[in-house]
């Protein structure tokens, strides 16, 4: 009973966080409006934004929204009809479609881009408009957010693709802002030759050995010595060689992993 109740309760504050969302949202170019006034369905408009930022009301004509809340607009409209057009209206603004807010998603995905942020798009909703990630995709994804109160400033979000895609972890998986920038960046590979039964480059994932890069690269062939194990390891541009590595030995991008013959 109590984690059906922990649902709901998430469930509810969700939905009223995307009230207020919804309420704070600037309205800007293209983003369609339904504009009602209770008690007269005939003054009821859908209109979309135009450029200049204005939208076109029975009575009314043009007016000018971009840059306001749907609040704003609301109080605005509402002061306009109630000027010897309608007694006490009571006016409802609310987003059809969001067109102005806009978010770039790039690096391995199938279709990078720039994507509209339709009402309150998460970060794995956006992933699936982009088509996914590619095969080369690491397991971390970057966002890159403007701080609104500092100029010229940004932070910066890490998402774990493994926990969210593989996982099911869908704590990391955020509400996207206008001018997000996401850059799903591509994974790091190793290298392993010699005496291993597919030797390849293979995809470094995080908490990758010896031992389990063997065991991607097929296990050891019967021929291998695995006490003569050595790695090759690019170090500040230089290259440094890991004489008889461990099995639990941990391995990075770049790294090329040798693997001997035995003497017997």
């Amino acid at each position: 009973m109590r984690k059906y109740l922990i649902l709901l309760l998430a469930v509810v504050i969700f939905w009223k966080v995307g009230i207020l969302y919804a309420q704070d949202y600037m309205v800007g170019e293209e983003d369609v409006l339904r504009i009602s006034v209770y008690g007269h369905p005939d003054l009821t408009t859908v209109a979309r934004v135009s450029g200049d930022g204005i939208i076109t009301l029975p009575l009314v004509g043009e007016v000018k929204v971009s840059g306001l809340s749907t609040s704003q607009i609301s109080q605005k409209v509402t002061g306009l009809l109630a000027d010897g057009y309608v007694v006490d209206p009571q006016v409802s603004v609310f987003v059809d479609e969001f067109k102005s807010r806009k978010t770039t998603i790039m690096g391995q995905v199938n279709k990078p881009g720039v994507y509209a942020l339709s009402g309150n798009t998460t970060f794995l909703e956006l992933l699936s408009k982009a088509g996914g990630i590619t095969k080369e995709a690491g397991d971390k994804a970057i966002i890159k957010r403007r701080i609104a109160s500092q100029v010229r400033q940004e932070s910066i979000i890490t998402i774990d693709l493994k926990k969210l895609l593989e996982e099911g972890d869908t704590s990391s998986d955020v509400l996207l802002m206008d001018s997000d920038n996401v850059y799903v960046a591509k994974a790091g590979v190793f290298y392993i030759t010699g005496e291993v039964k597919k030797p390849d480059a293979y995809k470094c994932e995080e908490g990758t050995t010896v031992i389990k890069a063997a065991t991607m690269a097929g296990g050891f062939t019967d021929k291998a010595s695995h006490g003569r194990i050595k790695i090759i390891r690019k170090v500040q541009g230089k290259e440094k060689i890991l004489e008889k590595a461990e099995m639990d030995e941990p391995v990075l991008p770049d790294d090329i992993i040798v693997v001997p013959e035995s003497f017997f």
